[in-house]
């Protein structure tokens, strides 16, 4: 094997720890509830937090990746990880759970940018990098899929702790090699990161989501205090933001005007809502629903996670050749409506065989064929001076949408003191997600084919008045944006 496939595993198995334990917790979530005596409305920080920490600092990671070098930061990401990772299985309280759980999201959000900022550097070629990237996003897509089946199996025999104890060993691995293989960078940027707008965007989303999960309160006033912090941090964003825009920018403004990114960007916060909602709802209804144990509830997933590295090995640079990007997504999409609406059905006729139907087309199709062309969509169109950046924004979107969907799914949660009842308004919410996502791309599309007719339909210049042969839609001037 060469070095560089070697270095892009390396990469992917970071990603890979991440995205497992966005999955793997659901199904110990019974566990730790009963250990710490939890009602069922608090025990869901320990989701909401991670994704909110990791979508919140992703876009510092990227910056921090730029200024101190993507082996730096990769490297102190997983480390990290690992350390929290141990603190949160060795956790003797909630609240000191909750806290390495958060602090592992900031991890990750370290992990994750420079980790694709690596693949980019080693994989140049624009065929070479599709492909790298692609592979890099399958591992993501299917430590998602396969955290719920390892998740159930591991709480069950070996503990819930071991949920966590079981990043330790691969990331042992991953630093390792990483500090060995990876090179040093030479030229780094000298501009440093808008610290202080990371950590106003991470207060801010966290004070959303609290706001959400306070909804069914807005009698009782107890939103008031919760609002009042969120005028607060919008308005120190919005004066920082004028002040220092120009000089140390958080997000490069150019960027927002990259049509491709935009799109990704809407897709991966549907797809973030939907999956990350599914995770839960899916642990709650095989557990407490249909009275199943973590164990077995594990190995009637474990399928989907096979499907899904299938899906992500054979099938899907085909898919992608012949649909190409935004006919991929729309594809995945379509398949977690399909998976959305199986479950309804499965819910409403407390039928096993519906609900394995629905895991399939979520976990095993849906999730690996999203998430993979979301990402390629994405960064098309980025210069590779911002692909960190880029991919930055991406996965925030993703996470941003997953801590606002699964606090707005769990106020139409059925609880009743410790436990919580799946009915079908939380899954119709599900499939609105997914709907959201298909209508969002349909619009990218159909944008996108009346830029490419338009530039089909100008015609070529007067050759006199023209020093080169180059076609005048082909010319490019400032301001203009690129199309795929």
């Amino acid at each position: 094997m060469s070095k560089k496939n070697i270095i892009l595993i390396i990469a992917s198995m970071g990603i890979f720890v991440e995205a497992l334990d966005i999955a793997i917790i659901n199904l110990a979530v019974p566990s730790i509830q009963k250990t710490f005596s939890l009602t069922g409305d608090k025990v869901q920080w320990l989701q909401t937090l991670y994704v909110l920490f990791y979508g919140g600092f992703l876009i510092i990671g990227g910056k921090l990746s730029d200024v101190f070098g993507r082996k730096k930061i990769f490297l102190a990401g997983c480390s990290l990880f690992l350390i929290t990772s141990l603190g949160a299985g060795l956790a003797g309280s909630f609240e000191i759970l909750l806290l390495f759980r958060a602090i592992q999201g900031l991890a990750a959000a370290f992990v994750m940018p420079s980790a694709f900022a690596i693949v980019n550097y080693y994989f140049t070629e624009t065929h070479e990098r599709g492909k790298a990237i692609g592979i890099f996003s399958s591992f993501a897509a299917i430590g998602s899929g396969g955290g719920l089946s390892i998740g159930g199996l591991i709480s069950s025999y070996w503990g819930w702790q071991w949920v966590f104890f079981i990043n330790v060993p691969v990331l042992v691995v991953v630093i390792v090699l990483a500090a060995i293989l990876l090179e040093k960078e030479n030229k780094l940027q000298t501009q440093k990161p808008d610290i202080l707008s990371g950590l106003l965007l991470v207060a801010g989303l966290v004070i959303l989501s609290f706001i959400i999960h306070l909804l069914p309160n807005l009698a009782q006033n107890k939103l008031i205090l919760p609002g009042l912090a969120a005028i607060m941090v919008v308005c120190i964003f919005i004066v920082r933001y004028r002040i220092y825009h120009r000089k140390e920018p958080l997000i490069e403004p150019t960027l927002f005007g990259i049509r491709s990114l935009s799109a990704g960007n809407g897709a991966f916060i549907a797809l973030g809502a939907f999956f990350t909602s599914y995770l839960f709802l899916i642990s709650i209804i095989l557990q407490q629903d249909m009275h199943f144990s973590a164990a077995k509830s594990g190995l009637l997933l474990v399928p989907y996670s096979l499907l899904s590295a299938l899906v992500a090995r054979f099938m899907l640079p085909g898919i992608l050749a012949k649909l190409k990007v935004v006919g991929c997504a729309l594809l995945g999409m379509f398949c977690m409506l399909a998976g959305g609406l199986t479950l309804f059905a499965a819910v409403e006729y407390d039928n096993l065989t519906l609900l394995l139907c629905a895991a399939a087309f979520i976990s095993g199709l849906g999730m690996t064929i999203c998430f993979t062309s979301f990402s390629v969509l994405a960064i098309q169109q980025v210069p590779a001076a911002h692909v960190g950046i880029g991919s930055s924004m991406t996965t925030t979107a993703y996470f941003f949408g997953g801590g606002m969907g699964i606090s707005l799914i769990s106020i139409f949660m059925n609880h009743d003191g410790f436990t919580h009842e799946v009915g079908k308004l939380p899954i119709a919410i599900l499939c609105l997600y997914a709907t959201a996502g298909i209508v969002w791309l349909l619009r990218y599309g159909r944008n996108q084919s009346r830029d490419i007719s338009i530039m089909k339909e100008i015609p070529y210049p007067n050759a006199d008045s023209l020093t080169s042969p180059t076609p005048l839609a082909n010319q490019k001037k400032p301001g203009d944006r690129l199309l795929l």
